[in-house]
């Protein structure tokens, strides 16, 4: 039996890597996953924050719709009223409050509301305004 022995490609040259290319691997490495980690996170954050706008905007949006059902049925009172502490349904129990306030314009109402919300320490809001013809 004959035993073979492995040879260096070029005679005084170890095969292998040395530590430093290895920690030089390593660091390229690290960088590339705390790039990825901040993107995950930032991704995170963004979808959070366009979910909460989205939930306001449909909020003030039904109040828009009921308010042009009820003036539909008969003439809309001039006025405002406010809801704090509501949830996405407008139920009691969420982080948004919702002003909406009716306004006399010519021969049409103006229907403005208002949807705003505290996170994170920052005060934010949306508010969405329409005109109602008389009846």
């Amino acid at each position: 039996m004959k035993i073979f022995k492995l040879k260096p490609i070029l005679p005084g040259i170890n095969q292998g890597f040395t530590l430093i290319e290895i920690l030089i691997a390593m660091s390229i490495f690290s960088v590339g996953i705390l790039a990825v980690g901040t993107l995950i996170l930032s991704t995170t954050r963004n979808n959070a924050t366009g979910n909460i706008l989205t939930q306001a905007t449909m909020l003030a949006r039904s109040k828009i719709e009921e308010k042009k059902r009820e003036a539909d049925a008969g003439s809309l009172p001039i006025g405002a009223e406010t809801e704090t502490g509501i949830d996405v349904e407008g139920n009691p129990g969420g982080i948004y409050t919702r002003d909406c306030s009716i306004s006399s314009v010519g021969d049409s109402q103006q229907i403005q509301v208002t949807v705003s919300w505290t996170r994170k320490g920052q005060s934010r809001s949306v508010v969405l305004t329409t005109l109602n013809r008389g009846s």
